[in-house]
C-alpha cells in the first residue's frame, strides 16, 4: 500500500482519486464533451480519456445534478457494480434516472465516512449561503484510511458549515488540500453571458470578471475560514459555452493563475493542473506535482486554437448575436408548442413572486418612463413558430401575478418601458417545457436579458430558481429519460 492519495485531474471539476489500489472518481466526465439535453459543452482545455486505461474506479461520488457534474455517457463507459455515493438532498428524479442506467445509489449524510477500501470519503452538506440552486451540492472530504491529511473537495458552493465546525470542534483537521472551484465563467467584452446586463451604459469591459477579482474571491474571500491550509488547487471554468466565438471563458488556464497567484500571496501554495496532471498528497512532507497519467491526453493544436480565438476576440470585440440551442418547432407541432407555452406562463408568473426579481420588481414605484404600473417584467419571445424574425412579447404582472400579452415594441422601447426583461426563443421555451434542454443550455447559449439591482437580482438567477431540477423534477426527469434514450447501445464495459 502506497502511503499516499493520488489525485488526478480529469478536467473542468472531475476528479480520480487513488491511494493503494482504491480508487473513487469524483462527479466523472469522461467524454469530450457533456450536456443533459440536446446541447452539448466541449470540455476545455480539449482532451481525451481513455477510460479502458484509467485505473478502474471502486465507487463514485455524485456531488449534485447540474449538467456538468451528472453526465449519464460517461457514467455509461463505468461497470453497473460500481456503486454511486451521494447526499440525501440530491433530487428523486436523478436517482431514479441511474437506477434506470443500472447503477445503485446510496445515500449518505455527513457524520460517518464511506469506507471505500484504502479511502474514506466525507459528504458534507453545502454551506447555509449557498445559492438556492447549487444548494443540494455535497462537498467531499477524502483521507487515506487511517490518515488525517485531509483533500477537501468545495464543489460550487459556500463551504460547509458543519465541516467548519468539526475543524473549530477539533474532529476534522484543517484540510492538506483545499480544491476550489473557479466558477467566474467571465466571458470578453461582446459575447454572450449570464451577467450580462443589457441596460444602456452597464454592458461594458469592466462589466466583466477580472482574473484579479476572480482570484481574490477564490484563494482570499473563500478560503478564509480555512485558516492554515497549506496547499490549494484550482479547478472549473472547464468548458466552452454553445457557440461562443471566442473560445474558452477568460481566465480558464489554472496553471497560468496559479503562477500569479503564488507570485502574488503568502498564504499557500496554490496548483493549477491541467487534464492528466497528478498531485500526490503523502501522509506528511510536501505535496508533489506530477503529469502521470497516460490515459488523459491533451489535444494541444485544439487548445492552440481556442486561445487564439480568445485573443484575437479580446483584440477586436464583437457583438455576438444570439442564436436558438432547442430545435424548431415543426409545423405539425405548432398548435402543442402554442398551448405548451401558454400553458406554462401562469406558474412561472406564479414563482417570480419568490425570487430575488420578484421582491425588487413589487418594490419598485418609478422607472425610466415614470410611475410604474402593475407590469414590471417583459418576457420577449423571439421567432415564434411560423413568424420568424417576429416578437411575442408577454408582460409580467405582479397583481395577478399573470402574463398577460402586449404589444410587440423593439427592444430599446421595451428596455424603456420594463425594469427587468427576459429575451429567448421560442424554440428553446418550448424545448426547456419539453424536457429536451435545461435552464443551463438556455443561459449558457440564447440568453439574453436586462435587470436593475445586483447582479443577482437577474432574471437568470430567477430562472435558475425556478426551472432548476430541484423545483422541476418532472422537467428534468424527461430531459434524463430523452439523454438515456440517446445513449450508444454497445454492451457495458466489464471490469476485470
Amino acid at each position: 500500500m502506497r502511503s499516499a492519495v493520488e489525485l488526478t485531474f480529469v478536467g473542468h471539476q472531475s476528479w480520480h482519486v487513488r491511494s493503494g489500489d482504491t480508487v473513487v472518481l469524483v462527479d466523472p466526465i469522461l467524454t469530450s464533451t457533456f450536456g443533459a439535453g440536446a446541447v452539448d459543452f466541449p470540455i476545455w482545455p480539449p482532451r481525451t480519456v481513455d477510460h479502458r486505461a484509467m485505473p478502474a474506479p471502486d465507487a463514485v461520488v455524485l456531488t449534485h445534478e447540474h449538467l456538468d457534474h451528472l453526465h449519464f455517457a460517461s457514467l455509461a463507459l463505468l461497470d453497473r457494480s460500481v456503486p454511486i455515493h451521494t447526499g440525501h438532498t440530491l433530487p428523486a428524479a436523478v436517482v431514479d434516472a441511474l437506477a434506470t442506467l443500472g447503477f445503485t445509489v446510496h445515500r449518505h449524510d455527513h457524520t460517518t465516512p464511506v469506507a471505500v477500501g484504502d479511502l474514506e470519503v466525507f459528504l458534507f452538506p453545502a454551506g447555509a449561503r449557498t445559492l438556492f440552486w447549487e444548494s443540494r451540492v455535497v462537498q467531499p472530504v477524502i483521507r487515506r484510511a487511517g490518515c488525517d491529511r485531509d483533500v477537501f473537495i468545495g464543489v460550487d458552493a459556500d463551504i460547509s458549515d458543519l465541516y467548519l465546525e468539526q475543524i473549530r470542534l477539533g474532529g476534522m483537521p484543517i484540510p492538506g488540500l483545499a480544491v476550489v472551484s473557479n466558477n467566474t465563467q467571465s466571458v470578453p467584452y461582446g459575447a454572450l453571458g449570464a451577467d450580462v446586463n443589457l441596460l444602456p451604459g452597464l454592458d461594458r469591459p469592466r462589466s466583466r470578471t477580472t482574473g484579479i477579482q476572480a482570484l481574490h474571491t477564490l484563494l482570499i474571500d473563500y478560503l478564509e475560514p480555512l485558516e492554515g491550509v497549506a496547499d490549494v488547487a484550482l479547478c472549473g471554468n472547464g468548458f466552452t459555452g454553445p457557440r461562443s466565438p471566442h473560445g474558452p471563458f477568460l481566465y480558464a488556464d489554472h496553471r497560468a493563475l496559479a503562477e500569479y497567484a503564488n507570485a502574488l500571496q503568502h498564504l499557500f501554495r496554490v496548483h493549477g493542473p491541467r487534464p492528466g496532471d497528478q498531485l500526490v498528497i503523502p501522509d506528511q512532507g510536501p505535496i508533489v506535482a506530477d503529469t502521470a497519467a497516460g490515459w488523459v491526453t491533451v489535444d494541444l493544436a485544439a487548445e492552440r486554437g481556442g486561445v487564439g480565438a480568445l485573443d484575437a476576440f479580446v483584440a477586436e470585440p464583437r457583438p455576438v448575436e444570439p442564436a436558438p440551442v432547442g430545435p424548431p418547432v415543426q409545423p405539425e407541432d405548432r398548435p402543442a408548442a402554442e398551448r405548451l407555452v401558454l400553458s406554462e406562463l401562469p406558474r412561472l408568473a406564479r414563482e417570480l413572486i419568490a425570487t430575488r426579481t420578484g421582491a425588487l420588481a413589487i418594490g419598485l414605484h418609478d422607472y425610466l418612463n415614470g410611475p410604474l404600473d402593475g407590469r414590471r417584467l417583459v418576457l420577449r419571445l423571439l421567432d415564434p413558430p411560423g413568424r420568424p424574425d417576429e416578437v411575442a412579447m408577454f408582460a409580467w404582472d405582479i397583481t395577478g401575478p399573470t402574463f398577460v400579452a402586449v404589444p410587440t415594441t423593439s427592444r430599446d422601447e421595451a428596455i424603456a418601458t420594463y425594469p427587468f426583461g427576459i429575451e429567448i426563443y421560442y424554440q428553446d421555451l418550448v424545448a426547456l417545457f419539453a424536457g429536451r434542454i435545461q435552464i443551463w443550455d438556455i443561459v449558457g447559449g440564447s440568453y439574453q436579458g436586462w435587470h436593475v439591482g445586483e447582479r443577482l437580482d437577474s432574471p437568470v438567477y430567477a430562472l435558475f430558481a425556478v426551472y432548476g431540477e430541484h423545483q422541476r423534477p418532472d422537467l428534468a426527469a424527461r430531459c434524463y429519460a430523452e439523454s438515456l434514450a440517446h445513449l450508444d447501445e454497445t454492451p457495458t464495459p466489464s471490469v476485470p
